[in-house]
C-alpha cells in the first residue's frame, strides 16, 4: 500500500495535469426505429443521464454517477466515476434490439480510464495510469499491436477500422498508416476522426486534417473539431461554430451567433454545449435543425481538484466542496513551457562554464536516479492493479483483453458474457470479489457445506444479514498443457456456464433461485439462496432428522421436485433437460419444500417427447438412463428415470448404488424393483421411518408403483413429469387424507 501512495504522488508531480476529455453528450442511431437518440449527463436524474425518449427509464439504478458516455449504431455506454478503494471504474453499455428495446450488460470493470470514444460498432478507452489503450466489440483491432500501451497520454479518437490519439508532447500517432505516415509531430491539442479522416487543432489553433478530406477547409483559429460523414465542424476561438461539407452542408441561420463550449457527432448529426446556459443544441437533419434545442443543465465536464487553464462558469453548479470544471486549455502559440530560453553568452559562443559542466552531471545523475526509482515503482504498482475484466456485450461480437486473463478462459468470459448480454440475466447482481470473500471468510475450510457440478460450495453471509450459498468454480493449471487438465477446466467452464444460463432462465418456487454471479480476477461464482435442510440425500442417508421421517414429508419433497422438473419439461420455453436428477441435488429450505438444483449437466430439450439429442451420456452413475447411455439419445424421459431412482432411493433409504450382504454392488433398481412388482414393497420400505399407517399404505404403495414405471428400460413406456405430478398430487393428499369413521355399534338408534 505505501509503494502505491508513493508511486501515485511520484506520477503526479512528474506527470502534467491533463484535462479530461471524456464526453457527457451522446447520439445513438437506432435502426429499428430510425431514430436518432441523444443522451446526456445532466445534474437533474439520480444516475445523471437523461434521453430524449422513454428509454432512460429503463436504465438498472446504481450508486455511481456517470463521468461520460458515447453512442453509436444501436448501442450507448457510459463510464463510471471510480467508486471504491482500489479506484476501479466500469463500462456499461445498452445494445439495442430489434424491437428497439435496451439490453443492459457492463463490458469493463478496472482502472479508470481517462477518455473513451465510439464509432458506429466500437469502443475504445485509455486507462489513466498505464496510458494502455483497450478497445470492445472490434474484430480486426488488437490493443497489443501498434498501438502499445504507453502510447497514448490524453485522448483517443475512432475511425473506420483505425484508432488515432494523442502521445507525449502532442504528437498523434494512428495505427492506420493509409490514413497519415506514422506519427505526426507537433504540439496539438484536439483530435477527431470520422469514417476514413483525421483532423487535430495545433498548437497554433490553426486546423490540420488527413486522409480522404475535403480540400477546402476554414482558416483561422479553432479550439475544437467534429468529424461526421463528409462534414465538418469547429468551434472558433470566441466560441462560435462554423460547419462545411458536401451538399452544402453548414450551420442552421439561428446558431450562428450561438456560443459552444464542445461538439459531438455521430454520422449527419451534430450536438454542441452552449457556453451561456450548458444547454444541447443538434443539427444536421430536417427533425434537429427546425427543433435544435435538446436538454438544458448538461454537466459541462469532468469535476476535478484543480485546473491549470481556469474554470468554466458556474462550475459550482455541478460540483460539490472544492471540485471545479476546467477550462480546455487552447493556445495560439506554443505554451510558455515548450519555449526554449533565449541562448546564454557562454552558449552562443559554443562553449560551457564550468558552472554548467557540473550542473549537467549533477542534473544527469539525479534523473537517472529518478528513471530507476521511477520504474520500479511503476512495476510494482502495475503489478497491483493487473486482472482487469473486460466484457463482451452480445451481438457486437469481439471482444480485447486486458492484462491478468488467462488465455484459456478467454472464450470462457466471452461465453459468459454473451449469456448474460441476451436479456435472460437482466435480474441477477453482479458481486465483487471482496464481497464474496469476506462472505466466506476468504473460502475457509469451516464455510465449506458441499461440492457441486463444478466446484466447492460454501455458506456465505453477506453485509445485510442475508445467507447464500456460494459455488466457487474449480481452476486448474497445467503448467505443461496436458489434455486432461485442459479437458477438466473445459468440463467446468462449460457446468458454469450452463448454470448460470439456465438459472438465469427460469424462476419457480421449486427450483433453487441464483442471485448473481461474480467474473472477476479468474475467480468463477455463482451466488444462490441458501437452502437451511440441506439435501434430501444427506436426510436420507446421513443425518437424522424426524421432519422427513414421515411417508407425507417424503412424498411431499418429491412432489416439490416433480413440480420443478415438470416447469422444466412443460413451461420453460425452449424446454430443459436437467440431466443429473438426484437425492444430493434435491436441496431443502427453512420450510422443507424441496427445490431443484445444480445445473452444471443440463442442456436445452427437444420441443416435444418423440425427438431426441444425439450425444455422449453424462450424469452420475446409478441415476443416469440405460437408454440414453447405451445410444446416446436423450429425452426429457431421461430425467423421469432419474426421478424413479430417486423415489425408490427415498422409499427405500437404500443409496442408488450400494452393497449389499455380500459385498457385491448392486443398483437400488434391480434390489427394490421386484419387490413392488411382486406387491411386497412393506419388505423393502426404509425402517428408520414408522410403517406407513393403514391409510397411508395404499399412496406408499401407489408411489412405489409410480417408481417402477420411470424406471423401465424404454423411454417411451415411462410417464411423463406432468403424469408423475398428478400421481403424486393425489398420494400425498391420500396421506393426509383423515378417515371417516362409521356409526359406532353403541350409537342411538331411532
Amino acid at each position: 500500500m505505501t509503494h502505491s501512495l508513493i508511486f501515485l504522488l511520484f506520477f503526479l508531480l512528474i506527470i502534467p495535469s491533463s484535462i479530461s476529455t471524456l464526453s457527457t453528450v451522446s447520439i445513438t442511431h437506432i435502426t429499428s426505429s430510425n431514430q436518432t437518440l441523444i443522451c446526456a449527463l445532466t445534474n437533474s436524474q439520480t444516475n445523471n443521464l437523461n434521453c430524449t425518449t422513454p428509454f432512460d427509464q429503463s436504465l438498472p439504478s446504481t450508486r455511481f454517477p456517470y463521468v461520460g458516455i458515447v453512442g453509436g449504431t444501436n448501442f450507448l455506454c457510459a463510464l463510471s466515476s471510480p467508486f471504491n478503494s482500489s479506484s476501479k471504474t466500469f463500462l456499461v453499455c445498452w445494445r439495442f434490439l430489434a424491437n428497439g428495446s435496451p439490453v443492459y450488460k457492463r463490458i469493463y470493470l478496472g482502472s479508470p480510464l481517462k477518455d473513451i470514444d465510439s464509432d458506429d460498432q466500437r469502443v475504445c478507452g485509455i486507462v489513466t495510469v498505464t496510458n494502455q489503450l483497450l478497445c470492445w466489440q472490434w474484430d480486426e483491432f488488437n490493443h497489443n499491436s501498434i498501438l502499445n500501451q504507453s502510447q497514448f497520454n490524453s485522448s483517443v479518437a475512432i475511425g473506420q477500422n483505425f484508432v488515432c490519439g494523442l502521445s507525449e508532447f502532442g504528437r498523434i500517432k494512428c495505427n492506420n498508416f493509409n490514413i497519415m505516415n506514422g506519427s505526426q509531430n507537433g504540439n496539438y491539442s484536439v483530435v477527431s476522426a470520422g469514417y476514413n479522416r483525421v483532423c487535430a487543432i495545433n498548437a497554433n489553433g490553426g486546423l490540420e486534417c488527413w486522409g480522404d478530406v475535403m480540400t477546402s477547409k476554414p482558416s483561422g483559429v479553432f479550439k475544437s473539431v467534429a468529424i461526421g460523414d463528409n462534414r465538418y465542424c469547429v468551434i472558433r476561438i470566441n466560441g462560435t461554430v462554423f460547419c462545411w461539407g458536401e451538399s452544402g452542408f453548414g450551420l442552421p441561420r439561428n446558431l450562428e451567433q450561438v456560443y459552444f463550449e464542445g461538439l459531438q457527432v455521430n454520422r449527419d448529426v451534430f450536438c454542441g454545449i452552449t457556453t451561456s446556459n450548458y444547454s444541447i443544441y443538434c443539427w444536421g437533419n430536417e427533425f434537429f435543425n427546425s427543433n435544435s434545442s435538446v436538454f438544458a443543465n448538461v454537466v459541462p465536464g469532468l469535476c476535478t481538484t484543480s485546473c491549470e487553464c481556469g474554470t468554466i462558469v458556474n462550475y459550482a453548479t455541478f460540483c460539490d466542496g472544492d471540485l471545479m470544471i476546467c477550462r480546455p486549455c487552447v493556445y495560439t502559440q506554443a505554451p510558455p513551457e515548450l519555449v526554449p530560453p533565449p541562448p546564454s553568452p557562454a552558449t552562443r559562443n559554443g562553449g560551457w562554464s564550468g558552472k554548467m559542466v557540473a550542473f549537467a552531471v549533477v542534473g544527469s545523475v539525479g534523473c537517472l536516479s529518478f528513471v530507476f526509482i521511477f520504474v520500479y515503482l511503476f512495476l510494482r504498482f502495475c503489478k497491483s492493479v493487473e486482472g482487469s475484466r473486460v466484457h463482451d456485450s452480445g451481438p457486437m461480437e469481439s471482444i480485447q483483453f486486458a492484462s491478468g486473463i488467462r488465455a484459456s478462459n478467454r472464450i470462457l468470459v466471452k461465453k459468459l458474457s454473451h449469456l448474460i448480454s441476451m436479456g435472460t440475466g437482466n435480474h441477477l447482481e453482479e458481486f465483487d470479489l471482496q464481497t464474496i470473500i469476506d462472505a466466506t471468510d476468504n473460502f475457509s475450510d469451516e464455510r465449506r457445506i458441499g461440492v457441486g457440478s463444478f466446484g466447492s460450495v460454501y455458506h456465505g453471509l453477506l453485509t445485510n444479514g442475508r445467507k447464500v450459498a456460494i459455488k466457487r468454480a474449480e481452476i486448474t493449471s497445467s503448467p505443461s498443457g496436458r489434455a486432461g487438465t485442459n479437458k477438466r477446466q473445459e468440463d467446468t467452464n462449460n457446468a458454469f456456464l450452463s448454470e448460470l444460463e439456465f438459472l438465469s432462465r427460469v424462476n419457480h418456487k421449486n427450483l433453487v433461485q441464483l442471485l448473481g454471479y461474480c467474473e472477476e480476477n479468474n475467480e468463477l461464482v455463482l451466488v444462490y439462496e441458501f437452502m437451511e435442510n440441506g439435501s434430501l440425500h444427506d436426510h436420507l442417508h446421513n443425518v437424522f432428522s424426524s421432519h422427513i421421517m414421515s411417508w407425507p414429508a417424503r412424498i411431499k419433497v418429491a412432489l416439490d421436485a416433480a413440480r420443478g422438473l415438470e416447469y422444466l419439461h412443460v413451461y420453460a420455453d425452449p424446454p430443459i433437460i436437467h440431466r443429473d436428477i438426484k437425492s444430493s441435488n434435491i436441496l431443502l429450505d427453512g420450510e422443507w419444500t424441496g427445490k431443484v438444483s445444480d445445473f452444471g449437466l443440463s442442456l436445452l430439450g427437444p420441443p416435444d417427447n418423440g425427438s431426441h439429442l444425439s450425444l455422449g451420456a453424462a450424469g452420475t452413475v446409478g441415476y443416469m438412463d440405460p437408454e440414453y447411455y447405451k445410444y446416446g439419445q436423450l429425452t426429457a424421459k431421461s430425467d423421469v428415470y432419474s426421478f424413479g431412482v430417486m423415489l425408490l432411493e427415498l422409499l427405500s433409504g437404500h443409496r442408488a448404488i450400494q452393497k449389499n450382504e455380500t459385498g457385491e454392488r448392486r443398483n437400488v433398481v434391480d434390489s427394490v424393483v421386484p419387490y413392488i412388482e411382486n406387491d411386497v414393497i412393506y419388505r423393502i420400505l426404509d425402517r428408520k421411518v414408522p410403517p406407513p399407517t393403514a391409510f397411508e399404505i395404499e399412496a406408499v404403495k401407489n408411489v412405489g408403483y409410480l417408481a417402477a414405471d420411470c424406471v423401465t428400460l424404454l423411454g417411451k413406456d415411462r410417464p411423463t413429469m406432468s403424469e408423475l405430478v398428478i400421481c403424486l398430487e393425489r398420494a400425498l393428499s391420500d396421506c393426509l387424507t383423515i378417515p371417516s369413521f362409521g356409526h359406532s355399534s353403541n350409537g342411538s338408534s331411532s
